[in-house]
């Protein structure tokens, strides 16, 4: 149930008036907008006399939210959320008018490699620095990355470059080795890991969210709502591509989901078209269209040596090619309103 307050209640009158409400046995989500409070009733709201509520002289309207999604619902937090992230730069961020770039390897596979990659995808413009130290494959004989190791070059290229880090999170009894890790990213195969998702609603930190590869939105939505149920509501969505019965291309890049996920939710969306195409030559273009569509970043794999790499070199891209995507994505993000971070 979402509770609008009339323009220009005060901070300590809505406070006074979510007292009463608690006494009915829900949670009120305050939302703070530039003009007016909105209150986000969370819980068994059956109980709750919306006509009484409406009659109140504080409250402008009521609103009963059917969607299962509620702290994800743009009803209970109208205007956009930002993820930032503090640097010894500035600060980085994605979301809030910001298209956030994330870049680097599918896998840490060296250090000369991450650190080569870092420099080059730092000096093209990207905010972010994304890499796998620990690896889902379909294989068990494939590559799973470096594990400890990876994670040790990460966070000390980390040091070196000033780009917050962004690498996948496999299971709960990792959660202590992510300390230093800026955002943590669950992969398509673990986005309903419910118990996964619980805890990472206790760590506090920033979650990349990716969709499954057979999920809906409204499910991708729920398990961000696992997330956001547990008091972190730092969150990044992820479309990423889903199956269909084509095998051109890695999976299907759905751009759709970009207005859709914009519409019912306040959370930022960012695309990954790596995984999506499977294949570097279409990843700018889908890379562009994720940017006209309204997508708030991208995550992009860049290798600099692509044909010898250890993992999804076929979707890679060279620095270079990202240096010349990156020149077309500022224009693009000029067009929509946004900056490049």
């Amino acid at each position: 149930m979402i509770v609008a307050m009339k323009e220009g209640t005060s901070r300590s009158e809505a406070e006074q008036f979510a007292e009463t409400l608690k006494k009915e046995g829900v949670a009120v989500h305050f939302s703070e907008g530039a003009s007016r409070i909105v209150l986000g009733l969370v819980g068994d709201t059956s109980a709750v006399n919306g006509e009484n509520l409406k009659a109140h002289h504080l409250v402008e309207k009521v609103i009963r939210v059917q969607e299962p999604y509620k702290r994800a619902n743009r009803l209970f937090h109208p205007a956009d959320t930002s993820v930032e992230i503090r640097t010894a730069g500035g600060t980085a961020r994605i979301g809030g008018g910001t298209l956030g770039i994330i870049a680097g390897p599918c896998s840490v596979e060296s250090r000369e490699q991450i650190v080569d990659v870092a420099r080059a995808v730092k000096k093209a413009g990207a905010a972010f620095l994304r890499g796998g130290a620990f690896k889902p494959r379909t294989s068990p004989y494939s590559f799973q990355g470096l594990g400890c190791g990876g994670l040790d070059l990460l966070l000390e290229v980390k040091k070196e470059t000033g780009l917050p880090v962004v690498t996948e999170l496999m299971g709960i009894h990792q959660l202590e080795l992510f300390a230093d890790v800026d955002v943590i990213q669950v992969g398509a195969r673990n986005m309903q890991n419910f118990t996964l998702l619980r805890e990472l609603g206790r760590c506090g930190k920033p979650v990349l969210l990716k969709r499954g590869l057979a999920s809906t939105l409204t499910e991708l939505l729920m398990a961000a709502e696992y997330i956001m149920a547990g008091g972190n509501d730092r969150i990044i969505l992820c479309e990423r591509g889903i199956r269909s019965f084509d095998n051109y291309t890695r999976n299907v890049l759905d751009i759709s989901a970009i207005p859709a996920l914009k519409r019912q939710s306040h959370l930022p969306v960012i695309v990954d078209p790596s995984h999506a195409t499977g294949l570097s030559w279409m990843v700018p273009a889908m890379a562009k269209a994720a940017v006209a569509a309204g997508a708030d970043g991208i995550i992009v794999e860049v290798h600099n040596n692509p044909e010898a790499a250890l993992c999804d070199g076929e979707q890679s891209l060279t620095p270079g090619a990202f240096s010349l995507l990156m020149d077309a994505l500022r224009k693009y993000a000029d067009i929509e309103g946004k900056r490049v971070s």
